[in-house]
């Protein structure tokens, strides 16, 4: 498996806001942590229906959501990817979000079986 590839086309979905093919690349028993939450790890969903309804959130609160000058680093041996980005977008409300972020992705069998979210605190 190519990871770096894999790590492009998963930005590329992400950018188009499409959640299936988002989703077309994780295993049934995924894992993601998002970085808000009231646990030290956030907010965990787990398993493929749990991960889309929360990813699907992301477009929900920001419609025009972006992830740009995305950069892949890849342990291949490990099975293992982080993708660091600038998010920007608006809010329905009109709050505009410009903040720094990454990645971490583990990989089973070609799919990903771990998305851990993680971005800067913006004040």
């Amino acid at each position: 498996m190519d990871i770096r590839s894999t790590l492009e086309r998963l930005c590329e979905a992400f950018n188009a806001h499409d959640l299936d093919r988002i989703m077309a690349f994780f295993s049934d028993d995924c894992v993601l942590e998002m970085p808000r939450g009231d646990k030290p790890w956030g907010s965990r969903f787990q398993g493929k229906e749990q991960v889309g309804a929360a990813l699907a959130t992301r477009f929900e609160g920001l419609p025009d959501a972006h992830y740009a000058n995305a950069e892949h680093f890849v342990d291949a041996d490990a099975e293992t990817g982080i993708s660091k980005w600038l998010l920007t977008g608006t809010s329905r409300e009109g709050r505009r979000t410009e903040v720094h972020g990454c990645d971490f992705y583990t990989f089973r069998n070609g799919k990903v079986i771990r998305k851990d979210s993680y971005w800067k605190i913006v004040e």
